[in-house]
């Protein structure tokens, strides 16, 4: 019989906490700016309960189940990576035990690797891909490093992360692009989104198109609330046409993205002529959690 579960996506600044009910059903949820880099050694078990006692108090019978960044080598316990390709039941079956501070047993799940001839690895996605429950398509999770993972058969067969987040900071922030950038106003934002999209389908590549970025300026055709519309929009773009060559067509396309990413990749992709269905990270992991504690506790 399904228990209902607590379960924490537990990342390096922060954790969110889900209590659910037999049925899946969130029945409260919390954010704590509690991720493990906030976490002395040997203080987890005491973390859980800041974070989740409450939950632990209303439903002591409850299954525990912990994902992201708590299984890595920094978190409460390395959990190792599963090798793709893996399914749902795979990954279940090699989340680790954990002791609470009341002495019950928690699940930390592991991440997933892949080995395409570059070594790529993820830790947290893959609960957010299982929860789309595909059993043939393409999964882009947009962030920092975002993901994008291939379906088959119901198995993760394989994935490859974009750090379109992290150089978008990096140019927007600490290039000299930055010194003729200013904050949106007016039409900047559109008008930014697109030229980068425009940019993006240039020939020349990434390198030249973001040179771009200051030399419309200086040229007088754009204005320096364009720059980070230009700059997302342009690496989006590169982000979907590296995928593209990676996995092909793209078919059963899903995107797991809310607010301004859903909005940013969903321009993005109807501009490359792609379609999609969008799921936001938290429906995506709760379902994922759901199925992966049933797998556990089978």
């Amino acid at each position: 019989m399904p228990k209902p579960l607590i379960a924490l996506d537990w990342g390096t600044t922060r954790a969110r906490a889900f209590l659910l009910g037999e049925d899946g059903a969130v029945l409260a949820k919390r954010v704590a700016d509690r991720g493990i880099q906030s976490v002395p050694a040997g203080g987890f078990p005491a973390a859980f309960a800041e974070i989740a006692g409450e939950f632990r108090q209303a439903r002591p019978d409850a299954a525990v189940l912990l994902a992201g960044m708590v299984g890595s080598r920094n978190g409460w316990v390395e959990a190792p990576y599963v090798a793709c390709p893996a399914s749902p039941e795979e990954i279940a079956a090699a989340g680790l035990a954990v002791t609470l501070d009341d002495g019950t047993r928690a699940t930390v799940l592991p991440g997933l690797s892949c080995d395409e001839g570059a070594f790529d690895v993820m830790r947290g996605e893959e609960t957010l891909i299982v929860g789309l429950g595909l059993t043939d398509g393409v999964a882009c999770l947009p962030g920092t490093h975002s993901k994008w993972a291939e379906v088959k058969g119901g198995r993760i067969t394989r994935f490859a992360s974009f750090m379109t987040g992290e150089i978008y900071g990096l140019l927007r922030e600490h290039s000299i692009l930055s010194r003729l950038a200013s904050e949106p106003k007016d039409g900047d934002a559109a008008e930014g989104m697109r030229r980068g999209l425009a940019a993006a389908q240039r020939p020349g590549g990434l390198l030249n198109a973001a040179f771009h970025a200051r030399s419309e300026i200086l040229g007088g055709r754009m204005e320096g609330g364009a720059v980070g519309p230009y700059l997302s929009a342009l690496l989006v773009a590169q982000e979907i046409e590296g995928a593209r060559a990676l996995f092909g067509g793209l078919d059963n396309l899903h995107l797991v993205a809310d607010g301004v990413l859903a909005g940013s990749y969903g321009r993005a992709l109807a501009a490359a002529g792609l379609d999609h269905g969008l799921t936001t990270p938290e429906d995506a992991f709760v379902a994922g959690v759901t199925r992966l504690a049933r797998g556990n506790q089978a």
